[in-house]
């Protein structure tokens, strides 16, 4: 009975600290405590513990109710509810990743994409490159994003250009340029959890025979895969623009 009881405590005690540590990653993160590599590897330890709790929870669920153990069993129900908030909210993460692909700069224009001017200053030397890879960019995003293109509208560039304006802002970008003549505006989104900052630049141009041509880039200062949230972002605006 003492070793029952103990077992369920040390798997309640997994439990919390595996839930803890998914926003103490974050939270970290974003207050500059400490690096997001160690952010999200705490996040994977807390992901471990999370799916090793759940496992031997329902192992000492089964043994609690063969051996009739019943004080141990509100101990163990609640480290499964734990458990499964850590692997569910994981797991939706890793689902997400597996269906991008590990990319992170993502545009409406592959073949011109936008520039940025103002934000590469604010991007730092440990940033991912705004250089664009025409080579290999252009192809995957082609697959994973193919509805991520131009958008073409009857409106004049200076109506289209003020709109776009107003999307940034209301969507919570900070703007970092707004160019007027040049008909560009340079933002920055930055993520509620972590605090990772994607910079995102809209271009609006004359379009041949009036009108106007509106292309987005959103490029992530840090990491491989954005797991989809640059495409998304574009998404958003074009819906808001159109």
């Amino acid at each position: 009975m003492k070793e029952q009881r103990w077992w369920a405590t040390a798997i309640l005690i997994g439990a919390v600290i595996g839930l803890v540590c998914l926003p103490l990653g974050a939270i970290g993160t974003r207050l500059g405590v400490w690096g997001f590599q160690l952010g999200l590897g705490l996040v994977a330890i807390g992901a471990a513990l999370g799916a090793l709790a759940l496992l031997t929870g329902f192992i000492a669920l089964i043994v609690t109710f063969a051996k009739r153990l019943t004080g141990e069993r509100a101990t163990i129900a609640v480290a499964l509810i734990l458990s499964a908030v850590v692997v569910g909210v994981v797991g939706s993460q890793a689902v997400k990743g597996r269906g991008v692909p590990a990319i992170h700069d993502i545009t409406t224009d592959t073949a011109d994409p936008p520039q940025f001017n103002r934000v590469v200053a604010l991007r730092g030397p440990d940033s991912n490159p705004l250089t664009y890879d025409a080579k290999t960019l252009p192809a995957l995003q082609a697959e994973a994003y193919p509805d991520v293109q131009s958008l073409v509208t009857d409106e004049s560039p200076g109506e289209i250009f003020s709109r776009a304006r107003g999307v940034l802002d209301r969507m919570g970008l900070e703007l970092v340029n707004v160019d007027g003549d040049a008909g560009v505006i340079e933002a920055t989104d930055t993520t509620f959890w972590f605090g990772f900052k994607d910079d995102v630049v809209v271009r609006v141009r004359q379009a041949d025979g009036g009108g106007s041509i509106v292309d987005i880039r959103s490029v992530s200062r840090v990491g491989v895969s954005d797991l989809g949230v640059n495409a998304g972002r574009i998404r958003a605006v074009l819906q808001e623009l159109r």
